[in-house]
């Protein structure tokens, strides 16, 4: 589960109690909106997170491609194409194994360094932008 999601899982049972406080319908909408208010807070920070991590990633990823050495430069789409080349094989069943499910994972997170790193950074602004104007 994402991290926004649970932020939304945790304060949700806080919002039912509000509803079940005995106090004026205004003083529960306060407390509600008070409520709402520190869940956008929460997520705007976790979406900073997120982002400055993807940047990180970037950074890494961009000091590899231009650094000195071809091995330095290559060793990710050389691993990359490898499993591509595994999981044709394994796909028309001419491995004599099939491919364990860490190497699935593996090549998830791979291709999400590349593929999914690259439009969450490009996302998160966006959604960080909106959710501080609407806080």
């Amino acid at each position: 589960m994402n991290l926004l999601a649970k932020i939304v899982e945790i304060i949700k049972p806080v919002g039912q109690i509000i509803d079940q406080v005995h106090t004026s319908e205004e003083e529960r909408a306060k407390l509600k909106n008070e409520l709402f208010v520190l869940q956008a807070q929460l997520q705007v920070e976790v979406l900073e997170y997120e982002k400055n991590l993807l940047n990180k990633q970037s950074q890494i990823i961009t000091a590899e491609a231009q650094g000195n050495s071809w091995l330095q430069r290559s060793w990710r789409p050389i691993t990359m194409l490898t499993f591509l080349v595994l999981v044709c094989l394994d796909a028309f069943g001419w491995l004599a194994f099939r491919l364990s499910d860490q190497a699935w994972v593996l090549l998830q997170i791979g291709l999400g360094g590349y593929v999914i790193g690259r439009s969450g950074e490009k996302i998160a602004q966006p959604v960080i932008k909106a959710m501080k104007d609407h806080g």
